[in-house]
């Protein structure tokens, strides 16, 4: 099992990330915006897991070629977020990537937000 402590370890060696107490989980945002969320047992659901902003199209290809580690959150699956469980059988180096994917995804939206506002 990959701990939570090693991703925090992760998200926090990002530039101009945050962490902050979100709906009673360790959340981590850059620029303002949710990049990744902890969700420990979550209702009763059983995940002790990552809950991630994703590139377009990466929830249905991560979900359906590995559904044992990947799934779609509640509440936030609807904008193409996804689960990534890590008390299965998810590796550090899969969990590193979506975890950057999910930065990368999160300071893209900053940029298009602010172009927005420019114009």
């Amino acid at each position: 099992m990959i701990s939570f402590d090693r991703v925090r370890r992760l998200c926090l060696s990002l530039d101009e990330v945050e962490e902050k107490l979100s709906h009673g989980e360790r959340t981590f945002f850059v620029r303002k915006r949710v990049f990744v969320m902890f969700s420990t047992n979550h209702h009763g659901d059983g995940n002790y897991s990552i809950v991630c902003n994703a590139p377009e199209g990466a929830q249905e290809v991560l979900t359906k070629s590995d559904p044992e580690n990947f799934y779609v959150p509640p509440y936030v699956g609807h904008a193409g977020w996804i689960g990534l469980r890590l008390n299965r059988t998810a590796k550090w180096p899969t969990v590193s990537s979506i975890v950057n994917d999910a930065y990368q995804a999160a300071l893209l939206k900053t940029r298009k937000r602010s172009y927005r506002r420019r114009d």
